[in-house]
């Protein structure tokens, strides 16, 4: 079993902060070494995003034939799907990712393909998710 903290975030001035629950995972980049990556876990979200400058650091490429627009809270994104290695605790596996062509997105970790090898227990009282193997 893999436990995630959730951590305290600042809403800004005036405002307070919240928690949020945040992942700890690795994805594969192109030359096989490990990214380590901190995105929102969001049961809501569809699939694992991440930014612009992430995806070029994993080595992604740009091929204009393959953008495509993926709606969410904040409008239309435009992204590029790609497949990868993720690695939660010990367990590796193929995760298909939109990488999002601009910068200003969320990090998430989305159910495609992660939740199909774990069992997510959110346990806010407690402020942890816990990530239970599959197999």
């Amino acid at each position: 079993m893999t436990v995630f903290r959730y951590k305290e975030e600042s809403l800004g001035s005036h405002q307070g902060t919240i928690k949020r629950p945040v992942a700890d995972v690795f994805l594969k980049s192109s030359t096989d070494n490990w990214i380590e990556y901190h995105p929102y876990i969001d049961s809501g979200a569809d699939i694992t995003m991440v930014p612009l400058s992430l995806g070029k650091l994993l080595g992604f490429h740009l091929d204009e034939n393959q953008v495509q627009q993926i709606g969410g809270i904040r409008g239309s994104v435009p992204v590029i799907y790609v497949k990868n290695t993720m690695k939660i605790g010990s367990l590796e596996f193929p995760v298909q990712i939109s990488w999002a062509l601009i910068e200003d997105v969320p990090p998430l970790l989305g159910r495609a393909d992660v939740f199909d090898h774990f069992e997510v227990t959110f346990k806010q009282p407690q402020n942890v998710i816990e990530f239970h193997p599959l197999f």
